[in-house]
């Protein structure tokens, strides 16, 4: 890359997180791509409650403004990405605070997502698409929601109902996976799952969890997907 203009991606944070845990937690990642893009980062809407035992997954363990993009289960605002449910409480929420970040941040090139975040940034590439193929199945009026690509990091399908609409369309802008071999919140078949959504999907898989891996392995395929996409712009 020469002097090229940076891409300008939206980051969309995992289960029980938020914009500002997610960016301290990219910092490795954020060094490598540092003259490639500049990153945008977003908190979810819906507030987690306070973490017990409760099973749900969790991206992160610190004590913070724990937050989370939709829930499994509605009756205690509980997530799960395992459980196959009816219930996607606070969906329509964060759809909405997608929207307006678009129209007041936007335009952005890109977005890129981790877990819970990825599984939503799956739907949102669905209601591209079929924006894009004039479909009937979901569409928002004047959707401010347009990007060229999309990177995601230990990603899967939602398993919540009301989303499997979202699965039945063939994703055709260009996409970077990325997961681990010993992720033990969300197991790499079920990022492996998700590939079969996407035309010719770039795949990043690492030896490690469940995280966003930055060492020197990492740092080609990153780069090299950055420079398509700036490439693409031109």
């Amino acid at each position: 890359m020469s002097n090229e203009q940076p891409l300008k991606i939206l980051c969309i944070h995992g289960y029980r997180q938020d914009g500002k845990v997610f960016r301290e937690r990219t910092g490795a990642f954020r060094k490598i791509i540092k003259k490639h893009a500049d990153l945008v980062f977003i908190t979810a809407p819906n507030r987690v409650p306070p973490l017990e035992t409760d099973g749900g997954a969790a991206d992160s363990t610190v004590d913070t403004d724990a937050r989370g993009w939709w829930f499994s289960r509605s009756e205690d605002n509980y997530y799960n990405p395992l459980d196959y449910t009816d219930s996607s409480k606070g969906f329509e929420d964060s759809l909405q605070c997608i929207i307006q970040t678009f129209k007041e941040q936007g335009p952005f090139d890109g977005i890129l997502a981790f877990s819970q975040g990825a599984a939503f940034l799956s739907l949102l590439c669905s209601i591209q698409q079929k924006e894009t193929g004039k479909e009937n199945h979901f569409t928002i009026a004047d959707s401010p929601i347009k990007f060229d690509f999309a990177i995601f990091v230990s990603g899967f399908k939602s398993r919540q109902k009301e989303h499997a609409q979202f699965y039945d369309v063939t994703i055709e802008i260009p996409t970077l996976h990325v997961f681990g071999e010993t992720d033990k919140v969300i197991a790499k078949e079920m990022s492996e799952d998700l590939l079969l959504c996407y035309k010719e999907p770039m795949v990043l898989q690492h030896t490690g969890g469940h995280f966003i891996p930055a060492a020197s392995a990492q740092k080609k395929k990153y780069l090299e997907f950055l420079d398509l996409m700036i490439a693409r712009k031109k």
